[in-house]
């Protein structure tokens, strides 16, 4: 195994890098002060192989000194394309003690625009040179040709000039910034001379200032160095700006509690966007919706039964757009889930647990469907076990859950009965119920093979009305009766997604702002929700 020593570890570079040669099964020791303390860095040198040197400083001063304690090992250098007096000292000094040795001069990082954030968030990026093009190179792809250096052949006394695939001025690079974030952004052109003075106001040092401004002024060249080294096209700029659109995008609203308690300690704050790990996606949301447990999730009721950590984001509940895509979902795709944490601008989900949302309803309205669908489709076809002939009784079809139910039901082929009050009768007949009982006036029919029970109070003769029972809330104690809380199953939500594009089933919602979510908890605790509402959360 080939024991690398990374300095700048934690740096733009430094942390791809790790991660890569971790995964390529290297031994990987880190330096990142201990680069100029002799007695740490010799520690840190003991048995490595092959060394990344990141020289963190504006000149070669003290470099010869940790070069000789580097010695005769393989050194891979991180210069750049400018090849500055320093820069080319230490590649000189490398040339001279390295047994094999490699420099990278990469042109300008893509990561080089994170500089505009704050200018992003505000809608106007302004910066000198705008219609100056260069190809701007993923950090990621210069780890990579790093990795191949390290660990292969074939790469003694070579200097890699390494860009991205094309170039983009940097006006295009702001819009490609705005597509990324789904925001507009555009460029405003700053004269060079204002730039200047803006700089030097900034406490930058004039030799800086000038040569950064030199350097915005050149075009740059595309290079095919990291296809050649990798086997790989290097990524383009618009894969950069899609992966770090959290970072663009700064802060987002959410609807959160810091403490159990009344509708009250529900609040609209500001917090950072979250950012995506392995396998994870950034999504926008559209929307999520209201669900009646978040009412016992809000009180406390519920801290034994989820896991629930203060401060704590509602909204389980999404439907929006990927940013930042991972796995078989890419930005742009239009998703629903069961996640958390949704009533907010943006949330994150693991990309397995999504399905592509229905096109045949807009998107906002597509939130009532992972809570309410999932739970009906489990409720009819796991546990009800419900198919041609079966004559069901729903308790409550009325509710979110309820008006899935009753249509599942029936394309599973039942003689639905529902009850629902005198406000819901209507819905819930227009959706395909045989009969429907106003439980406010009239008893509760029996004779039925199944009773799916979707309301908290269910009667002690609940028992004498079918053979078999399902219930979402209290347990009903009979010898063939469950009680289930649904799961996420991105699989099932598809195939309901699939009849909501067939038709099959309809989804009807009201739609309200994500500031209504404390009023909406008021009404529920008298009772006064219908149906299915969802919180429209984007514009």
């Amino acid at each position: 195994m080939t024991k690398v020593l990374v300095s700048g570890a934690t740096g733009t570079i430094g942390r791809p890098l790790v991660n890569q040669l971790e995964d390529a099964g290297a031994d990987v020791r880190t330096v990142t002060r201990e680069l100029t303390d002799p007695v740490a860095l010799g520690a840190a040198l003991d048995g490595v192989d092959a060394v990344f040197l990141l020289w963190p400083f504006a000149s070669a001063e003290g470099a010869r000194e940790v070069l000789e304690l580097i010695g005769a090992r393989r050194v891979v250098y991180l210069s750049s394309a400018a090849a500055r007096p320093h820069e080319v000292e230490i590649e000189r000094q490398i040339a001279g003690t390295a047994r094999e040795w490699t420099v990278l001069r990469p042109h300008a990082f893509a990561a080089n625009a994170l500089r505009w954030a704050a200018q992003v968030r505000a809608g106007v990026v302004r910066q000198p040179y705008g219609d100056v093009a260069f190809s701007p190179v993923h950090e990621r792809d210069v780890a990579a040709v790093a990795v191949r250096a390290l660990l292969g052949g074939g790469h003694h006394g070579v200097v890699h000039t390494l860009t991205g695939p094309r170039p983009l001025t940097q006006r295009e690079q702001t819009r490609a910034i705005g597509d990324a974030i789904g925001l507009p952004v555009r460029w405003e052109e700053e004269p060079p001379e204002e730039a200047r003075l803006r700089l030097l106001g900034l406490g930058w040092p004039a030799p800086a200032v000038d040569g950064m401004l030199r350097g915005l002024a050149e075009p740059g060249p595309a290079t095919d160095t990291v296809e050649k080294v990798t086997g790989v096209p290097a990524s383009t700029f618009e894969t950069w700006a899609s992966e770090h659109a959290a970072d663009f995008l700064g802060t987002m609203r959410a609807a959160r509690i810091h403490e159990y308690g009344d509708a009250s300690v529900i609040s609209l704050e500001e917090v950072p966007v979250p950012r995506p790990g392995p396998g994870e996606v950034l999504v926008r949301v559209a929307a999520t919706s209201f669900n009646l447990s978040e009412v016992g999730l809000r009180t406390g009721l519920l801290r034994d039964v989820l896991d629930v950590t203060l401060p704590h984001t509602f909204g389980w509940d999404v439907a929006g757009t990927v940013v930042v895509g991972a796995g078989d979902l890419t930005p742009g795709d239009r998703v629903i889930g069961l996640i958390g944490g949704a009533a907010a601008e943006y949330a994150v989900a693991k990309a397995d647990a999504l399905a592509k949302a229905p096109r045949r309803i807009p998107l906002a309205d597509a939130a009532a469907v992972p809570v309410a669908g999932l739970t009906a489709w489990q409720a009819v076809f796991e546990h009800a076990r419900i198919g041609r002939g079966s004559r069901v009784l729903i308790n409550g079809a009325g509710g979110g859950v309820g008006l899935f139910a009753v249509q599942l039901a029936k394309h599973a082929g039942a003689y639905v009965v529902a009850t629902a009050g005198p406000r819901s009768a209507a819905a819930v007949r227009a959706l395909g119920a045989d009969e429907v009982v106003d439980y406010t006036t009239t008893p509760l029919p029996g004779g039925n093979d199944v009773l799916i029970n979707l309301v908290a109070d269910v009667p002690a003769s609940v028992t004498e009305l079918a053979e078999e029972f399902v219930s979402i809330t209290r347990p009903i104690e009979h010898p063939r009766a469950v009680r289930f809380v649904a799961r996420n199953d991105p699989g099932q939500l598809a195939e309901l997604v699939a009849l909501i594009d067939e038709g099959v089933v309809d989804v009807t919602v009201d739609v309200r702002p994500l500031d209504s979510l404390a009023a909406l908890h008021h009404e529920a605790e008298r009772g006064l929700i219908r149906g299915k509402i969802v919180l429209k959360v984007g514009k």
